[in-house]
């Protein structure tokens, strides 16, 4: 019995064994090969990043080069300045650097190529570049040398050495970046040459990105956590007992209060608040939303009715997005007839009953201060003539929009059909030139229309 037995699992135990074994070589084949395919990703995109850092010096060099009133070539220059940063932080991005300090150096690209795009984009003919952007291009193009060098140093050893990136990013994730790693240590060497830099003067349109929106920028008082208890209560139409405030940031320049709100059917509203002013940022309502019962133009209604009476006067609705159970207005502030497209705001609304679920403010906040509005040059007939003829204008207005310079420009806005599509267009009122374009939705329209 055991004989017969034995002769019948033998040889099935034989072929279970045989197959794990060819089971495991597969999983092991295809771990390989997943692994082969990362490390040339790596590689290819380390190398890649090597070659764009130095051709991004060499030209740098070479727009130094020619003439100072060359601004053709100037033009042409900082283009491919800004593609060269673009390629070289997008080629970091495919790094295993996650947790491997080199922020400061992306920071720096990031920068240029900032630098380069806001002094390509403007009238050369018309703006020269001046003295300190010279002086400017003059110091990136000498710490774009070291960082090219060290870059360089780099890649020598990994193709002296034969070192792995996979390594790195075993030695990232066990925490092991202490460990002595040639990839490691040049990368760290290179951030901290770079935070090492002296401040450099990058103008006010490529500073203005990077600036941070602290209290300080904001008017008012400071405010504390009793008075914010009856912001938050005014505004919900909660009694001030059931109202939790918390401060975040505390003695920093982005301190702010949270307030949570019991409301009915255990809902807790959240509003966050400014602690100097005490403005009101941000408003969420997160219940759960029935099926869709309404349309735009009653959520339009009621954003509206909103947004009237809890302080916020004279908006304009500008666009809609829908979503599945909501949809979300963006509004921008109407001061005597001309759009303040720097101070707006989200309402969502949802579409089930109408109720306002979520208000963001933060633009509107930050931006909003007393504008003294300049007069158009141009007539809208004179302006218009900016447009493609076979646009079909729907309407037309006075807009205040941030240009690509990070500048306040004074437009025409104009929306109308063109190849099928709707389109705003801003056309600078003092210019004649078309600042922005961007296409619209049907809702768009809809929820502009007055």
């Amino acid at each position: 019995m055991y004989r017969r037995l034995s002769s019948i699992l033998f040889p099935i135990m034989t072929i279970l064994f045989l197959g794990s074994l060819y089971w495991g070589y597969q999983e092991h084949q295809e771990k390989n090969s997943i692994l082969i395919k990362a490390e040339n990703q790596y590689q290819r995109a380390f190398h890649n990043l090597t070659y764009h850092v130095e051709q991004l010096h060499q030209q740098l060099g070479n727009t130094l080069a020619v003439n100072s009133t060359s601004q053709a070539y100037h033009r042409k220059g900082l283009v491919n300045v800004w593609r060269l940063t673009s390629e070289a932080q997008n080629e970091i991005s495919q790094l295993p650097l996650t947790l491997l300090p080199f922020n400061e150096a992306e920071d720096f690209l990031s920068h240029i190529g900032n630098f380069a795009y806001k002094t390509a984009v403007r009238d050369l003919s018309k703006q020269p570049l001046t003295p300190d952007e010279f002086a400017t291009m003059k110091t990136l193009y000498k710490k774009s040398e070291e960082i090219s060098k060290d870059l360089l140093n780099v890649q020598n050893n990994v193709l002296s050495k034969s070192l792995r990136w996979m390594d790195v990013e075993v030695a990232i994730a066990s925490e092991q970046s202490n460990n002595d790693n040639a990839i490691i240590d040049g990368f760290k060497t290179v951030d901290k040459k770079v935070s090492e830099y002296p401040e450099i003067n990058w103008g006010p349109s490529v500073s203005s990105m990077y600036q941070k929106r602290t209290i300080k920028m904001l008017g008012g008082k400071f405010v504390n956590g009793e008075e914010v208890k009856k912001l938050a209560a005014k505004f919900t139409g909660e009694n001030a007992e059931a109202v939790r405030v918390t401060e975040n940031g505390k003695g920093t320049e982005y301190a702010s209060y949270t307030a949570t709100v019991e409301s009915g059917n255990n809902k807790k509203l959240q509003l966050d608040f400014t602690q100097k002013g005490g403005q009101l940022i941000s408003f969420m309502n997160p219940r759960d939303i029935g099926g869709k019962q309404i349309g735009l133009n009653k959520a339009k209604s009621n954003a509206e009715s909103f947004l009237e009476n809890r302080g916020f006067k004279g908006m304009r609705a500008v666009s809609y997005d829908m979503f599945e159970r909501s949809g979300t207005f963006t509004f921008v502030r109407n001061q005597d007839g001309v759009l303040i497209y720097p101070e707006k705001l989200t309402v969502k609304v949802a579409l089930d009953n109408g109720e306002v679920v979520g208000l963001q403010a933060t633009d509107y906040v930050y931006e909003q201060h007393k504008r003294k509005l300049p007069k158009p040059v141009l007539t809208k007939a004179q302006a218009r003539k900016a447009l493609n003829p076979e646009m079909k204008v729907r309407s037309e207005q006075l807009a205040l929009i941030d240009n690509e310079l990070g500048e306040e420009v004074l437009c025409y806005e104009y929306t109308g059909q063109i190849n099928g599509g709707l389109y705003r267009v801003y056309v600078n009122s003092e210019t004649g030139l078309e600042e922005s374009i961007e296409e619209m939705t049907p809702s768009d329209t809809q929820a502009a229309d007055k």
